[in-house]
């Protein structure tokens, strides 16, 4: 097959990202495993949020939904990244590819905008203290997770649907280790111009936007905070260290993707993909007060209703 011909809308892809990196069954490993523990911190976090009735509160209704994204976008992707390389099924219809692209990117894009609630839940609650349980219901949050989930969905929806319009392709193969929008864009041999405009934007909706929410957010907590210490924004710091762990991993590789080699920025992005879902619910449970108390008496009475039946 020669690849610098010219394609027809193409009936398949060749995903190639990990293909020739040095030692990359070592990092397959890892990846399991890092998957793994991403499985199961999440659904402990969406079990015990269920099961403990102190636990239903308009901000764990968002660190369920934090939980779920997180959940559904590393098995959205890491599953299909095994299946890809592992067991060597680099082919993937044309179809199958852009809807793999569609779960992937609606995911990264609500894990963002959850964060952005959160952070709202913070402001509330510490600079209106007395208005929370007012501006803050059940009600408000739903509504608010519908609206962004509606938009992620959209959003990500009108991206693909425009690579849909196009039927020539300098190539098949992508260089990356999914259906990457910013690699396929590269294949296009047409006018991409509505593609190039959505490809310069979507980082700036589903990034910056958000980002630039949370500092302003963050900063306006810190003002509020400056006169009662720093012991007072403890409870910020659970939520924080979620937005560095998201956001700055992904920034540094979008900013600097035309100066690192191409290897090292699949490896950066695919680690961008799958460090926070797993980091996320070890946060929670290590730094919210709430979640270790509720895991402690879950436990406390599963031990209780064993010693029951056994006696």
């Amino acid at each position: 097959m020669g690849f610098n011909m010219t394609f027809i809308r193409p009936t398949y892809f060749i995903i190639s990202g990990f293909i020739g990196i040095p030692n990359i069954s070592y990092y397959y490993i890892f990846l399991f495993f890092v998957y793994i523990v991403s499985v199961l911190g999440n659904t402990t976090v969406m079990a015990v949020i269920c099961l403990d009735h102190n636990l239903r509160t308009p901000k764990y209704v968002a660190v369920f939904n934090l939980a779920f994204a997180d959940l559904i976008s590393s098995s959205a992707l890491v599953p299909k990244v095994f299946d890809i390389f592992l067991f060597y099924h680099p082919y993937i219809s044309y179809n199958d590819c852009l809807t793999f692209m569609f779960f992937c990117y609606a995911c990264v894009s609500m894990q963002a905008l959850n964060l952005v609630a959160l952070s709202y839940d913070r402001l509330i609650a510490i600079i209106f203290p007395l208005h929370y349980q007012v501006k803050v219901t059940h009600r408000f949050m739903f509504s608010l997770i519908a609206i962004f989930w509606l938009f992620a969905i959209t959003v990500t929806l009108i991206a693909v649907g425009f690579l849909t319009r196009y039927s020539c392709y300098k190539s098949v193969v992508i260089n990356s280790y999914f259906c990457d929008y910013s690699m396929i864009y590269q294949l296009i041999c047409e006018d991409k111009t509505p593609s190039f405009v959505i490809g310069y934007f979507l980082p700036v909706l589903i990034l910056w936007i958000p980002l630039i929410f949370i500092l302003l957010s963050y900063s306006c907590i810190g003002y509020a905070l400056s006169k009662q210490g720093l012991k007072s924004f403890k409870t910020c710091i659970g939520h924080l260290s979620l937005v560095a762990i998201y956001f700055i991993p992904l920034l540094i590789t979008f900013t600097l993707m035309e100066k690192i080699h191409p290897n090292a920025r699949i490896i950066n992005l695919s680690m961008t993909s799958v460090f926070p879902p797993m980091l996320n619910p070890i946060i929670y449970v290590l730094q919210t007060q709430e979640i270790k108390e509720s895991v402690k008496r879950l436990l406390k009475i599963r031990g209780k209703a064993k010693i029951a039946v056994k006696t």
